[in-house]
């Protein structure tokens, strides 16, 4: 997750997610692109939809503020140069944030994680070309457990989200089989199983 230290009052100094206002010649996600671009240098966002809206009357001190919260993802291998005061933090152990927005970064983790049981929304965090256990890397960290890779790969070439580009990863320093590279079928969110969910392994 994406956040930077705040340089003013309310809460100086702690954690926050990038935001700002809506100018009145843009639409919504015009804004969000160029306020990712403009504060953070972020410019490579493959897939934007809104979250929810955050309006309780005390959740920034002073005149009452409404909030409306996006989810934005980047392929894993875009690294932007970021400025000096923006990290990127692990969702399961994010420092102490301003206002909400803790609360609007575990809203957007749950998100994510049921959308990538049911659609097709690996592919805005995938990059262009990948290995089924790279991909399984992705799917795990996002999720919060391991994934199968045999697993995986079955569900999403089952619902023929995974297209082989004939290509193979380089040979690691153990040699053997190089692995088969593969990307996602299309652009887009698209649902592919709307009462499917990824279940974590069970133990005992």
């Amino acid at each position: 997750m994406l956040l930077w230290r705040r340089a003013l009052d309310p809460h100086l100094g702690r954690w926050s997610l990038p935001g700002g206002r809506l100018r009145p010649d843009e639409d919504v996600e015009t804004s969000i692109r160029r306020q990712l671009a403009e504060k953070v240098d972020v410019r490579q966002l493959k897939h934007v939809e809104q979250l929810a809206v955050f309006s309780s009357p005390d959740r920034v001190p002073g005149p009452r503020v409404v909030a409306t919260a996006f989810l934005g993802l980047v392929p894993s291998d875009v690294d932007p140069v970021i400025p000096e005061d923006t990290r990127w933090h692990d969702v399961a152990s994010l420092p102490r944030t301003a206002f909400d927005h803790e609360s609007i970064v575990l809203r957007a983790r749950d998100r994510l994680r049921s959308k990538l049981c049911y659609t097709n929304l690996g592919f805005a965090l995938a990059p262009e070309e990948f290995s089924v256990s790279a991909l399984r890397s992705l799917y795990s960290a996002a999720l919060g457990y391991r994934v199968s890779a045999t697993n995986l790969q079955r569900v999403l070439a089952r619902r023929g989200l995974l297209v082989p580009t004939g290509n193979t990863a380089p040979s690691g320093r153990s040699g053997g089989r190089p692995a088969a590279l593969f990307s996602f079928a299309g652009d887009g969110m698209q649902i592919t199983d709307p009462f499917a969910v990824f279940k974590p392994p069970q133990h005992g």
